[in-house]
């Protein structure tokens, strides 16, 4: 990933009221570094093991497209995969289907 993708602003507040309803998910981190999680680490988390109900809330926050292009890009080939297989899977299918594009599909 590259160091401008990593640039962001701070988290909106329906994302760190997310982060605190489900803050059992990252609680290896310090409370009071959870707000400041990217949307990387919370992506991949909620797709891993949320379950549905955390997934909706999830593409209602941050969208469908941005959530797919985070997963995309972390499920990139030649990448270190943190996911379960049965997660890529499911996703890969789903976001073929609702996401405005797959970043893994050529476009010449």
């Amino acid at each position: 990933m590259s160091a401008s993708k990593n640039i962001r602003s701070e988290n909106s507040p329906e994302l760190k009221q997310f982060i605190r309803d489900y803050s059992w998910l990252w609680w290896y981190i310090p409370e009071k570094k959870k707000e400041n999680l990217s949307h990387e680490v919370v992506v991949e988390f909620v797709l891993n093991y949320g379950d549905e109900k955390m997934v909706k809330r999830l593409f209602e926050i941050l969208g469908v497209d941005h959530v797919a292009e985070i997963f995309y890009a972390q499920t990139a080939v030649g990448r270190r995969v943190n996911y379960f297989a049965p997660v890529v899977n499911f996703f890969n299918l789903y976001f073929k289907r609702h996401a405005f594009r797959n970043p893994h599909t050529a476009t010449n």
